[in-house]
């Protein structure tokens, strides 16, 4: 059995119209054969449920760099272990609250004297025009539970920034326009939990992976085929994985290519 774990922006969604019809293709075969896809991202859980509307997306997936996973309720044949019911899901959560990890960005940029703006400092429009997406897109990635994006506004400052946060016990981490603070949960680890379930329920699994930034390295480590969606991030993501499948395009139209090659009718 394949289980496909995705990322969203650059991957999935065209990083500039987040456009996703260049993959169609490739999600009609998943459907078609009853493959599941994961969907695993820095947004939040609102966002999420927004994009799988458009793309009629029924199966879990995993929101703020591993903060929790969403299962469908009645998704596996057995209840989830470890999950709590949050409305039509189980819920598996690993995240830190969010309020403490905004506090600690806070003592951690006084600490390192590294001047940084949050999502919780920026209006709805603010965070729109940094993202470059409308302003309905901005209300939904302020909704957040375990996961804090930040612009650095010191960048010679950068690493004792880093520096601090780690010796406060959290995590940070990279995407393609923001940093994160987050608490010790990661994409890799949720990707892990959910493998487990699949196996346990339906046997032997290819898992397969697709990213296309740095802070997706973890997970696509994690997983037996690695798809490194090309980008600008794509050199270091290979260097991170080194036996991953580079595309030769980027966005949708890459991932359309890898999941129609590794997922045959």
């Amino acid at each position: 059995m394949d289980v496909i774990f995705s990322d969203l922006d650059g991957s999935l969604l065209d990083p500039e119209t987040y456009s996703w019809h260049a993959a169609c293709a490739a999600i009609e075969r998943l459907n078609r054969r009853g493959t599941p896809w994961i969907l695993v991202t820095s947004k939040t859980r609102a966002e999420v449920e927004f994009w799988r509307g458009r793309l009629e997306h029924q199966h879990p997936f995993i929101v703020e760099n591993g903060g929790a996973a969403f299962v469908p309720r009645g998704y596996f044949p057995q209840p989830v272990p470890g999950a709590r019911e949050v409305g039509p899901y189980e819920m598996i959560e690993w995240g830190t609250a969010y309020e403490a990890l905004v506090a600690d960005l806070g003592t951690c940029s006084e600490r390192s004297r590294c001047r940084v703006w949050g999502f919780h400092d920026m209006t709805a429009h603010e965070v729109a025009a940094a993202c470059d997406f409308p302003l309905e897109q901005a209300i939904l990635a302020k909704q957040r539970q375990y996961d804090e994006p930040f612009l650095v506004r010191d960048p010679d400052l950068a690493d004792g920034l880093a520096s601090a946060i780690e010796e406060l016990g959290r995590r940070w981490t990279r995407g393609g326009r923001f940093w994160h603070i987050l608490g010790t949960n990661d994409k890799a680890a949720a990707v892990v939990a959910l493998s487990t379930l699949f196996q346990q329920y339906y046997g032997p699994l290819r898992t397969i992976g697709l990213g296309d930034a740095a802070n997706d390295a973890p997970f696509l480590g994690a997983v037996n085929v690695a798809v490194l969606i090309r980008s600008s991030q794509a050199r270091k993501l290979k260097a991170c994985i080194p036996h991953g499948i580079l595309t030769r395009r980027a966005g949708p139209q890459g991932w359309n290519d890898a999941v129609l090659s590794l997922i045959s009718e």
